[in-house]
């Protein structure tokens, strides 16, 4: 980079971190590594998807994937562009969040489990997917709604939010996550979600499992196999 563009760099950069937006290069040492999801404002967390497809691709590794907490569906739609050839289970109430979860978050201080998430449908989502016929939509309270789902994983995103669903969410799909897989945490590095935090530390230490935490928007934190 010239003098001339450094002297520009800084203060513009400076700027966009008080409003915590970043400039970074992108993966400029691998010439081999081809981006097919579209630019957005959370980089980390989709460029961070796609090399852990790369990685599932490479290796070779079986299962179908999942995401529990869809809402409107946004990273719903980038996992299933990408994971084109695996069946894509969708799990949401899509009224938003239930009242037994409300209180616990309350209860213990998680958060104030006020948010409403009740403004989508499963068309609004299906609407969205580039394969739509690889999706398997279980509406209703998880893990309740998982009681009839018999397959491995390769891939699932938990983006529940709150204590109870993401724990149950470990609970359900680490044991059925095959080897060299991975699940994402949302919500994991999140002040106004802690109860996220609290059920991956749990999970993980009860059963002896690491876990890497990476500085997207929301603070995901990565489980792997």
């Amino acid at each position: 980079m010239s003098t001339n563009l450094k002297s520009l760099y800084q203060p513009f950069a400076k700027l966009l971190a008080r409003k915590k937006l970043y400039l970074s290069k992108s993966l400029e040492f691998n010439s081999s590594f081809k981006q097919e999801l579209s630019y957005n404002l959370d980089f980390v967390r989709h460029t961070t998807l796609e090399l852990c497809y790369n990685e599932i691709k490479k290796n070779n590794v079986k299962g179908n994937i999942a995401e529990l907490g869809v809402y409107k569906g946004e990273f719903a739609k980038r996992l299933n562009h990408l994971f084109s050839d695996r069946k894509l289970y969708l799990f949401d109430t899509f009224e938003g969040f239930d009242a037994k979860d409300i209180t616990t978050e309350k209860q213990h201080s998680f958060s104030s489990g006020e948010q409403d998430f009740s403004n989508t449908s499963v068309d609004l989502v299906l609407g969205k997917m580039k394969y739509p016929n690889n999706c398997i939509i279980k509406k209703g309270y998880f893990p309740d709604s998982a009681n009839d789902v018999n397959d491995r994983f390769c891939f699932a995103s938990l983006d529940a939010d709150l204590y109870g669903p993401i724990l149950s969410g470990l609970q359900f799909f680490y044991p059925r996550l095959e080897n060299k897989g991975y699940i994402f945490v949302h919500d994991f590095n999140n002040d106004f979600y802690k109860g996220a935090r609290k059920a991956v530390v749990e999970f993980c230490d009860a059963n002896s499992i690491n876990y890497l935490p990476i500085p997207d928007s929301g603070g995901t934190a990565i489980i792997t196999k």
